[in-house]
């Protein structure tokens, strides 16, 4: 069966050719080259991934992402960056969707009212055109907004149902300042275990536009790989979603020191030990290949 892995980051050192923005994380000496992506891959008999773009929401800061997506065109599938805040989002997302892999578009934000009690004016939300845009062109929307927007989620979700979307990492939002760096120079998010916001992205599974990542264990647990504290979260998900709706990815690049690529093939298995051979396929790649049309692959 396929292998997918939905969710990786590459990119490339600052240059003129590949220009981006840089900070700490990613300083613009470093890079995390598709070259390298790709032995992992190799290595762990893993045949395709998602490519999502990191490095700012600039057209001109995707032109890694579209060279490894022109490169490769059939090992990879791309998701673009884009603001609520994009004067024309509309030609934003065409410019860079079409013929050239990328697919969809990572948000950040919802941008709507933070009192959920309030009046909800769908249209007024800073999103909403991007939303529309999306249903319209059959773009995806790769979602993992901030904890006080998870409530806005289904408004749109209503409006716009033929839009497909992903939840990122196990569906869990950040609360404010929530969000840091581990010493390993990865994400970390200060959350509870009984994991409020779950309780509202886990209620998503009523609508069948939406499927959930099974990625990001190392950010949420307070244990070492296998994080068997978080095991809980990942059944909660096949309940909800089942294994048709769910996707495992790594989170590339930022587990190859800890646990390292290989491991990380493994966790469905580690924290789902009674899942059947067609639900870790569904995680493990068939529901990526169905659910964001993947092109055929010849592999042995």
């Amino acid at each position: 069966m396929v292998r997918i892995d939905a969710q990786v980051h590459v990119f490339a050192k600052v240059s003129d050719a590949f220009p981006r923005e840089a900070d700490s994380i990613c300083p613009a000496d470093r890079e995390e080259s598709i070259e390298k992506l790709l032995a992992e891959m190799y290595a762990h008999q893993i045949h395709q991934a998602v490519l999502v773009q990191i490095g700012g929401t600039g057209l001109d800061h995707h032109a890694y992402l579209l060279h490894c997506l022109a490169t490769h065109p059939d090992r990879f599938l791309g998701i673009g960056l884009i603001s609520p805040n994009t004067p024309d989002p509309e030609a934003h997302m065409d410019r860079l969707a079409g013929e050239t892999g990328i697919i969809g578009f990572r948000l950040f934000a919802i941008g709507g009212p933070r009192d959920p009690f309030a009046p909800m004016a769908v249209e007024e939300f800073d999103t909403y055109r991007i939303w529309k845009h999306a249903a319209e062109k059959d773009y995806v929307l790769w979602l993992y907004p901030q904890a006080a927007d998870a409530h806005l989620i289904p408004y749109l979700l209503e409006v716009f149902p033929q839009t497909r979307v992903v939840l990122n990492y196990l569906g869990i939002c950040p609360g404010k300042g929530k969000l840091s760096w581990d010493e390993k120079g990865r994400p970390h998010i200060d959350t509870s275990r009984h994991n409020p916001v779950g309780h509202t992205t886990y209620r998503l599974n009523r609508y069948e536009n939406v499927v959930a990542h099974l990625s990001g264990q190392y950010a949420f647990s307070r244990e070492a790989y296998p994080y068997r504290d978080i095991a809980g979260w990942h059944q909660i998900l096949l309940n909800c979603f089942g294994s048709k709706r769910l996707m495992w990815a790594s989170d590339f690049p930022w587990i190859l020191g800890e646990p390292g690529y290989g491991p990380l093939t493994n966790i469905a298995r580690e924290l789902m030990p009674d899942i059947s051979e067609t639900e870790y396929d569904d995680i493990m790649g068939e529901t990526a290949r169905r659910f964001l049309r993947f092109p055929h692959l010849e592999y042995g």
